[in-house]
C-alpha cells in the first residue's frame, strides 16, 4: 500500500498524521528530537490556548494579508471542529472571559498524551531523532539518525517543520536551506509575536526588569490594544505588544525605527487625571505624588522618569505624557525569542492542496507557510487547519480520499 511520510512532530505534523492514518494509509512520522510536541507542551505551560470563539469575520481578520487565502482552509477545519476534535480525545474545552478557548485541564500534556495514544492505535510509526537532510538525486528523503543515514521514498510527503522560533525545541528554520537548494521560493523568516528592544537607563533596567505594567493601552497608527506589557532588560514584551508586533516590525523595516505610545492610566480620563495632578505637591516627592494622585504603579512612575524632564512638566504636560508615553524602538527581539515566525513558503508556490508546485507529491503545513497571526488561539488554529488541508491533499495524491476530518 502507498505510504506517506510526515516530517516534523509538532501540532501540524501530528494532525496531518492523524488525518492520513484515519483514512487507512500507512504513516511514518519523522521527528528530529527525542519526543514529539515539545513546543506544543511549552505553549501549554501558561494554559493551552487552542483557538478563539469570536465570530468568523473578526476571527479571519487576525490573519492580515493571508486572510483571504486561509479563509477556506480554516472553514474546512474550523474552531468548532477543533473543539469537537478535543472532545473526541476526552479533553473538553471551555471559553475563557476573553473569548479564548482552552482545554478544561488548562494544560497541553493531557491532550498530547491522549493524542499520542490515538496515533499509536492508528498505527502511526514514530521515527525519533531523525533529522531531515533533504532529497537524494532519486528524490528519496534523507535523514541523519543515531544509526547513521536513513533513506525513505514514500508516495507522498507532508513537511511540517515549523518556523525558527524556540530552536531548542526543534524548529530552527534550517529547512529553508534545503528549499533554496531546490529553487523553491521562501520568504525570509522574521520574528512574530515578539518583544521590541528599548534602550532603558541602567537605573530603570536594574530596578524594573521583570516587572509588569498592568492595565495599559498600547497605541500605534489606528490600533489600540489594552492589557499588560512586561518590562525586560532589553525592552518590552507581552500580549498587547504581540498583538501589534507585525505592524511594528514592518514599520521598522520601512523606516528603521518605530514609536508607539502607552496610556498608563487608560481607565482615567485626561480631565480627571489633570484635576488630580493639579493638586499641590507640597512636600511629596515626584514619585510619591504620582503614585498617590495619579494612581500609578512604581514601574509606571519609573517609566515616566525615563523622561528626565518629566519632573518639571506642568500638570497639563504631565497628563499628556501619562496618557501617551512614547516608546522608541529600532529592532524586534531576535527570532529565537519570538513566539512564532513570519515568512516561509509563499502560497503562490503551492497549489490549493498546499502541494509544492515545483515538487509534486510534497505538501507543506503550519508555520512553514508564509502567514502570521497574533497569540490568542489564532496560531494553533491556522496550524491545525493547514495541516488538515495538506493531509487531504496527500491522500488525494496517493489515490485515497477517505478522510473523515
Amino acid at each position: 500500500m502507498k505510504d506517506v511520510a510526515i516530517i516534523g512532530g509538532g501540532p501540524a505534523g501530528l494532525m496531518a498524521a492523524e488525518v492520513i492514518a484515519t483514512a487507512g494509509v500507512p504513516v511514518a512520522l519523522y521527528e528530529r528530537r527525542q519526543t514529539p510536541g515539545r513546543k506544543f507542551l511549552m505553549a501549554g505551560r501558561g494554559g493551552l490556548n487552542l483557538t478563539h470563539s469570536e465570530d468568523m469575520p473578526d476571527f479571519m481578520r487576525r490573519y492580515g494579508n493571508a486572510a483571504a487565502t486561509l479563509a477556506p482552509i480554516i472553514a474546512e477545519f474550523s474552531p468548532l471542529m477543533l473543539r469537537a476534535w478535543c472532545e473526541g480525545l476526552r479533553e473538553p474545552t471551555f471559553v475563557g472571559t476573553s473569548g479564548r478557548v482552552f482545554p478544561q485541564s488548562f494544560k497541553a500534556s493531557p491532550l498530547l498524551r491522549a493524542w499520542r495514544s490515538r496515533l499509536d492505535s492508528l498505527g502511526v510509526r514514530f521515527l525519533l531523532q531523525h533529522d531531515w537532510q533533504g532529497w537524494a538525486d532519486d528524490s528519496a528523503l534523507i535523514f541523519s539518525s543515531p544509526d547513521g543515514e536513513v533513506k525513505a521514498k514514500p508516495a507522498a510527503t507532508v513537511l511540517a517543520l515549523g518556523g525558527a522560533s524556540w530552536p531548542k525545541l526543534g524548529a530552527d528554520g534550517n529547512w529553508t536551506k534545503i528549499m533554496a537548494q531546490k529553487n523553491i521560493p521562501v520568504s525570509p523568516l522574521l520574528p512574530a509575536n515578539c518583544g521590541f528592544a528599548v534602550e532603558w537607563s541602567d537605573v530603570f533596567r536594574n530596578k524594573f526588569a521583570g516587572s509588569p505594567l498592568k492595565q495599559v493601552t498600547l497605541s500605534f497608527a489606528d490600533i489600540s490594544v489594552k492589557g499588560e506589557v512586561m518590562i525586560t532588560e532589553k525592552g518590552l514584551e507581552g500580549g498587547i505588544v504581540y498583538a501589534v508586533s507585525a505592524l511594528l516590525r514592518c514599520e521598522i523595516m520601512r523606516k528603521g525605527s518605530v514609536t508607539f505610545t502607552l496610556d498608563l492610566k487608560p481607565d482615567l480620563s485626561s480631565t480627571v487625571l489633570l484635576a488630580r495632578l493639579q493638586t499641590p505637591r507640597a512636600a511629596k516627592s515626584f514619585s510619591n505624588f504620582l503614585r498617590e494622585k495619579g494612581g500609578l504603579s512604581p514601574a509606571a512612575v519609573g517609566l515616566l522618569q525615563e523622561n528626565r524632564s518629566a519632573h518639571d512638566y506642568t500638570p497639563e504636560a504631565l497628563t499628556a505624557l501619562i496618557k501617551a508615553f512614547p516608546v522608541y524602538s529600532t529592532a524586534p527581539f531576535s527570532i529565537d525569542r519570538a513566539i512564532s515566525t513570519a515568512g516561509g513558503i509563499p502560497f503562490t508556490a503551492l497549489d490549493d492542496h498546499l502541494m509544492l508546485k515545483d515538487k509534486p507529491g510534497v505538501f507543506a503545513a503550519g508555520e512553514m507557510l508564509d502567514w502570521e497571526a497574533p497569540t490568542g488561539g489564532y496560531l494553533l488554529q491556522g496550524t491545525f487547519s493547514t495541516a488538515v488541508r495538506a493531509a487531504k491533499g496527500a491522500l488525494a495524491w496517493v489515490g485515497n480520499s477517505k478522510s473523515k476530518m
